[in-house]
């Protein structure tokens, strides 16, 4: 299976694909695809990479990409794996379709979605729509379609990710960025240096430092620290108990100031404060 470009298995003469991917994983190699992707996430959770972002997904996301955007889920372990997608292009239903005036509210969706969204509103609403696509006719499933890009254009979203690589990937390239960040998040909590990732990468250190920042805009320690920022606000929102010096050491920083520095530098707040604004929530 090419990592990059992907290509998403489309059954003849059709131009809407629905797709239910259900196990223990998602697939979690770094790809990319000509198709706009709508996804609800029915179950599990993990990290969500989006273009040069590290996100989180969780049961009852609602997540669109847009075509061509690298992405990649990875699971987290023991959660399931359990999401329901629609496919498609702008132009699979014919190359002026969404130029039609009857369909002009629907512009936005597609200004909206270039660096990919998460919906923020209008999840459930979406959600039941999602759930009646299995059992629907195709016209059925056509209309459903055009019902959930409708709801989307006028529900409050949050971007995924802040820069797009415009090119598309060769499959070494996939094969090399995707090898690159599952061993940063695989492995994050340890030290990580720079000969180490270039090794991974099958670079130099000063040909993979250029590498890495030409397709994400970001060096790859910035990568890094958002990977380990991330799994602290997910362990100070699980575990309670533990004191900040734990979350940093187990998120991969080696000492407090830096920790709280970096924190208030990504998240704007400092852990502390963070801690007790989902308490008092």
């Amino acid at each position: 299976m090419k990592v990059l470009p992907f290509k998403i298995p489309k059954p003849e003469n059709n131009a809407l694909i629905y797709q239910v991917d259900q196990g223990s994983v998602f697939y979690n190699k770094l790809h990319q695809h000509e198709e706009i992707q709508i996804s609800l996430v029915l179950e599990g959770e993990g990290d969500l990479v989006v273009g040069d972002t590290v996100n989180r997904y969780a049961k009852n996301d609602i997540v669109v990409i847009g075509g061509d955007i690298p992405h990649l889920f990875r699971s987290e372990e023991g959660k399931g794996a359990h999401m329901l997608t629609l496919f498609f292009t702008k132009e699979s239903f014919g190359k002026f379709f969404f130029d039609l005036i009857e369909l002009k509210e629907l512009a936005s969706f597609f200004r909206k979605i270039e660096s990919g969204i998460r919906l923020l509103s209008n999840r459930e609403e979406i959600k039941i729509l999602f759930l009646e696509l299995e059992e629907s006719s195709h016209l059925e499933r056509f209309i459903r379609f055009l019902k959930i890009l409708k709801i989307i254009t006028k529900s409050k979203t949050e971007p995924l990710s802040s820069f797009i690589y415009q090119k598309v990937y060769t499959e070494d390239e996939g094969e090399r960025m995707s090898n690159v960040m599952n061993h940063a998040m695989s492995h994050f909590s340890n030290d990580i240096t720079l000969d180490e990732i270039a090794a991974i990468a099958n670079m130099t250190p000063n040909a993979f430092c250029r590498y890495f920042k030409q397709r994400t805009n970001k060096t790859f320690f910035q990568f890094l620290t958002e990977i380990r920022l991330e799994h602290a606000c997910r362990i100070i929102l699980k575990n309670k108990d533990l004191s900040i010096s734990e979350v940093s050491d187990l998120s991969g920083f080696k000492n407090m100031s830096n920790f709280n520095r970096k924190f208030k530098q990504y998240k704007g707040t400092t852990p502390t404060t963070f801690r007790k604004s989902i308490v008092n929530h």
